[in-house]
């Protein structure tokens, strides 16, 4: 049998995602979530391998923008919706649609391409590196104390409706996407994401709410919104009482006292002893607020995959948190036009640079271990001790592994 691999034509949208949810189980999404899916799909970055009339394989490529080390918002290529049926595995389905997809992404000007995998065995060969981690908790709030700083008590709280407070939480978002690498900024319709909530999704828990922090607001000015939490609450009872637990879906704040404030909430809800909670940074600040760590069950496992598109460009586009001046050797059998030596050049404040050269590499690596170090969450040093990356110049994985950090950990707030 022969496939046909092509661009996704608008009015093939529903064969195609068909063919999608059938390869993940066959269990049709929301009306919600399926409505979110056609608004945020972009068929001229998406791709459907075809046999006859039957799709076979799906890709698409969401047009982003992610916050790197220094705060710029670069373009990016978020890969999604990546499917092969079952009936054409092994037959190079998916290394085509891969293949295809980062020719267009270099086309159509974007350094970075970024993934969440499904199984993370499948994308390393073709060059996407984890790099970031999301933390998942769950704190025994009958055993462990809340130390909240200062002003804590000058935050006020209210409750509003998810879907009135909207405008306001995706302000407070975007003021913190730059501050944080990793951070998507929302593109319209993905404010929409975080407010999707089919009953099927809550696992016996109350429908979404909301929780504003707020400060000022005198002299009958409004308050300004400087924080927000969205939750569910599920209830549970045992013998003794009440067993309930917050189920917390986001949470954002511009500044310590209004952070603490949202989080003295959750421990001082009634009827709940837990807090659990899936997707936060490694660096979340209220592991160093709460009296004993052991007992919040923290576990971390990857999350966002990036993969450099074109090496000079995305290498270029971020900041270094200290002088660098090295010469890589990349290799990139799937992006051949990535192969070769990169100096790389910059700092912190005054822009980099990364052009080809002649000179002698400093350090041997795949653009799979430049996508894991990218964003600053895996060090260039811890690469080199599992012999990912290789020294060649003596002092040049010290100078790297210090520059390509970043000053947040980062973190990838919501799948794509």
């Amino acid at each position: 049998m022969t496939t046909e691999l092509r661009v996704l034509r608008a009015s093939e949208w529903n064969d195609w995602l068909e063919a999608f949810e059938l390869a993940f189980g066959g269990v049709a999404q929301s009306a919600e979530g399926r409505e979110l899916d056609r608004a945020v799909t972009e068929p001229a970055r998406s791709l459907g391998v075809w046999d006859g009339d039957q799709c076979v394989g799906t890709a698409s490529a969401f047009s982003f923008r992610l916050a790197v080390p220094g705060g710029a918002l670069v373009p990016a290529a978020g890969v999604s919706l990546v499917s092969v049926a079952t009936t054409h595995r092994r037959r190079g389905v998916l290394t085509g649609m891969m293949r295809r997809q980062l020719h267009d992404v270099r086309e159509w000007g974007e350094p970075l391409a970024l993934l969440t995998a499904s199984e993370p065995a499948i994308y390393g060969r073709f060059g996407y590196g984890a790099a970031t981690q999301q933390l998942s908790a769950e704190i025994d709030t009958a055993r462990v104390r809340l130390d909240v700083p200062a002003g804590t008590d000058d935050v006020r709280l209210r409750f509003a409706k998810p879907a009135d407070a909207r405008d306001a939480c995706e302000a407070v978002y975007a003021r913190n996407v730059p501050g944080r690498p990793g951070m998507l900024a929302r593109r319209p319709h993905w404010e929409r994401m975080p407010l999707i909530d089919p009953e099927s999704d809550r696992d016996g828990a109350s429908p979404l709410r909301c929780v504003l922090a707020e400060r000022g607001g005198q002299d009958g000015e409004p308050a300004d919104v400087v924080g927000y939490a969205r939750f569910r609450f599920k209830p549970e009872w045992k013998w003794a009482g009440s067993d309930g637990t917050v189920v917390l879906r986001d949470l954002e704040a511009l500044d310590p006292a209004a952070y603490a404030a949202l989080w003295r909430f959750f421990f001082d809800m009634d009827l709940t002893s837990k807090i659990r909670m899936r997707n936060r940074p490694v660096d979340d600040a209220w592991q160093h607020l709460v009296s004993d760590i052991r007992r919040c069950d923290v576990r971390l496992r990857d999350s966002l995959y990036v993969r450099l598109v074109e090496v000079g460009a995305a290498l270029e586009a971020r900041a270094y948190q200290a002088p660098v001046d090295v010469v890589f050797e990349v290799t990139d059998a799937f992006c051949p036009w990535n192969e070769g030596r990169w100096r790389l050049t910059g700092d912190a404040k005054g822009g980099a640079s990364c052009k080809r050269t002649d000179e002698a590499a400093e350090l041997a690596l795949s653009v799979r271990e430049l996508g894991a170090a990218y964003l600053g969450g895996v060090s260039l040093a811890s690469l080199a001790a599992a012999g990912r990356v290789r020294e060649l110049r003596p002092g040049a994985l010290a100078e790297a592994s210090v520059a390509f950090g970043a000053g947040a950990a980062p973190w990838l707030p919501h799948g794509f």
